[in-house]
C-alpha cells in the first residue's frame, strides 16, 4: 500500500508511532524515525529490519525535540541528506502528558504539553509543507491521486474533555482545529491533513493509570477493552495510502465508541 512513499513518523520510538513504523515497513514504506532517544530509535530500527529481512527498507533516526524549531530544521536537513528526498507522508506522533487537576497544575506543566503536543505539531507541519512546496517545482502532483499526506494524532479528550487534563485536552483540541485549517489552505496542491483521535491506548503514557481507574473507564468503552497501538495503526495505513485520496479535513475517532 504505501510502495514509493517515504514516511516522517515523530514519536517514532514507542507506543502508537512505534507500531505506525511497524506496519509502514510491511507494507513497503521507507522510514524516516524521530523520537529523543537515540538508542530506542536504533533499536527499533534493527527491529524492523529483522522483520522485514525480505526486503530492502531504507530506515534513519533522527533525534528531535519537537517543540525546538532549530530541532525540527535539522530534522528535515538530515533527512534530506540521508534519503535525498522529502517525506510525503508525515505523522505526528510525538506527545507528553503533564497530568493535573486545572487548581493545582503549574505553569510550566501547561507549557510544556502545549509545546510538545500542539507547536511541535505545528513546526513540523510546516516545514513538511515547505519541503513539499519546493519540490514543486519539478514535479506536477495532479499526476499523483495523492502528492502527500500529513497525519496528526490528537485525541478523544480534547474534543470531550477529562478530568486532569487540561492541558492535555487543550493542546489536542488545537491540533483538531489545526489539522483542519492546514487541510484548507494545502488542498489545493492535493496535500491532504487529517487527524486521528484515539482513545485509551496501551502505551507507556497508560502505564501509570491504576487498575482500578482503567477497569472504570474500560466499562464506558462499548467494545469493552483498552484499544492497542495496532488500532491506531490501521488507521494511519489507510489516512496514509491513496486509498484515502478524497480524506481531507477529517477527524476520525478511533476509540471503540468511548463515551464520556
Amino acid at each position: 500500500m504505501l510502495a514509493n512513499k517515504l514516511a516522517l513518523i515523530t514519536g517514532g520510538a514507542s507506543g502508537i508511532g512505534k507500531s505506525i513504523a511497524k506496519l509502514y515497513a510491511k507494507n513497503g514504506a521507507n522510514l524516516c524515525l524521530a523520537d529523543l532517544s537515540r538508542d530506542t530509535l536504533n533499536k527499533l530500527s534493527e527491529e524492523i529490519q529483522t522483520e522485514n529481512k525480505d526486503r530492502q527498507i531504507r530506515i534513519s533516526t533522527h533525534t528531535c525535540d519537537v517543540s525546538i524549531s532549530g530541532d525540527v530544521e535539522n530534522l528535515f536537513k538530515s533527512i534530506r541528506e540521508s534519503h535525498e528526498s522529502t517525506p510525503n507522508v508525515v505523522v505526528n506522533s510525538a506527545g507528553i502528558t503533564r497530568d493535573q487537576v486545572m487548581l493545582k497544575m503549574s505553569e510550566k506543566d501547561f507549557d510544556k504539553v502545549i509545546n510538545v503536543n500542539l507547536k511541535g505539531t505545528f513546526l513540523v507541519n510546516q516545514l513538511a509543507v515547505r519541503c513539499l512546496m519546493e519540490n514543486l517545482k519539478t514535479t506536477d502532483p495532479s499526476k499523483m491521486p495523492t502528492y502527500a499526506s500529513l497525519i496528526n494524532l490528537a485525541s478523544v479528550v480534547g474534543k470531550y474533555g477529562n478530568i486532569g487534563q487540561t492541558n492535555y485536552a487543550a493542546s489536542k483540541a488545537g491540533v483538531e482545529g489545526m489539522t483542519k485549517t492546514i487541510a484548507k489552505e494545502i488542498g489545493k496542491f492535493n496535500i491532504r491533513c487529517n487527524a486521528i483521535l484515539p482513545g485509551l491506548i496501551e502505551t507507556p503514557m497508560t502505564n501509570h493509570v491504576p487498575e482500578n481507574i482503567l477497569q472504570k473507564i474500560i466499562k464506558s468503552v462499548p467494545l469493552r477493552r483498552i484499544g492497542q497501538p495496532q488500532d491506531i495503526a490501521q488507521l494511519a495505513l489507510f489516512l496514509a495510502s491513496d486509498s484515502s485520496s478524497y480524506i481531507t479535513g477529517a477527524s476520525i475517532e478511533c476509540s471503540g465508541g468511548m463515551a464520556f
